[in-house]
């Protein structure tokens, strides 16, 4: 296995993650064959994976920084109910930008309230997120009563069930992204300052780094990216309701965990953050076409992540 592993391009995370790729597809190939290989059941992982990716991301850059967001799902849950209500009530091109914005705008507040609490205060990341997850969640349901909001127009449907030459335009939309904050993260002083920032937060400061400021944009780009995932939601569901999506905030640490994000921060990139939604995803689809239990596929990923977190420090 270790000759295969140093057979195969790139870093070595990169390399667990396409080795682990290609033993999933092994796998089903021997169990499913066509049933997992159907152009179906492709487009499927492919309509599935965009949501679960933005609000991994949006994890995975706050844990660059030795940080968590606890408050992405309840975010995103908040970011959709303004927004429909706004689109439901008032009907037309003009109130649909503004609901747009105002998704956005509430999710820049939560990112700066995050941000403040850690860089200004000093609250601990995994306390302060916990807390504005607590708030924002009883909010969802006390302002929504927990109602369901549906029948949305044709642009917000088209985002999340539409298609681009048979591509799904969620996952279009989510390489994109991901590309965006490839760029961010690696190619600008931002997002050099992010990696610093979490090797060693006391020496950023001390080399004249805003650790601040950069705590608080970090926060406020994850918040933005669970303004994506809200959209992609009201269209995937054609409709919002505060409960949407609770069992995905474990999903999006272990992806982060296993695409080679450092919990510690300072280390992670973000192709092996979509490397590792792929292997979920696909393990997730062929898992259920076998028809096992989810509580079965939960407790597989998990074995996913000793097994990752065993091969990448085998050499220790």
């Amino acid at each position: 296995m270790s000759t295969l592993i140093r057979a195969l391009p790139g870093d070595r995370i990169i390399r667990l993650q396409l080795l682990m790729i290609v033993v999933v597809l092994a796998l089903f190939s021997l169990t499913l064959g066509s049933r997992f290989f159907s152009l179906g059941n492709f487009q499927s992982i492919a309509t599935q994976l965009p949501v679960l990716g933005l609000l991994a991301l949006g994890m995975g850059i706050t844990m660059l920084t030795g940080g968590i967001n606890l408050s992405i799902i309840a975010s995103a849950n908040a970011c959709s109910l303004l927004m429909g209500a706004i689109i439901v009530a008032h009907p037309g091109p003009q109130f649909l930008l503004l609901a747009l914005l105002a998704g956005a705008l509430l999710a820049v507040a939560i990112g700066v309230l995050n941000g403040l609490l850690i860089a200004v205060v000093g609250v601990s990341p995994i306390l302060a997120t916990l807390g504005t997850m607590t708030l924002i969640a009883g909010l969802n349901i006390l302002i929504s009563n927990g109602a369901v909001i549906s029948g949305f127009p044709p642009f917000i449907q088209f985002l999340g069930n539409g298609d681009v030459l048979g591509i799904p335009f969620a996952l279009l939309l989510f390489l994109l992204v991901a590309f965006g904050l490839w760029v961010l993260l690696e190619q600008t002083t931002l997002g050099r300052s992010i990696y610093l920032l979490g090797s060693n937060e006391q020496a950023t400061r001390f080399s004249g780094i805003n650790t601040a400021r950069v705590q608080i944009t970090v926060y406020v780009v994850s918040a933005l990216l669970s303004w994506g995932a809200a959209l992609l939601m009201m269209s995937m569901f054609n409709s919002a309701k505060a409960g949407y999506g609770e069992s995905w905030l474990l999903i999006t640490i272990l992806a982060s965990v296993l695409g080679g994000v450092n919990p510690d921060g300072g280390f992670g990139r973000v192709i092996g953050l979509v490397l590792a939604l792929i292997v979920l995803q696909m393990l997730e689809s062929g898992l259920n076409l076998l028809g096992v239990s989810s509580y079965l596929t939960m407790a597989l990923w998990g074995g996913v992540l000793i097994l990752f977190i065993a091969l990448q420090n085998r050499r220790t």
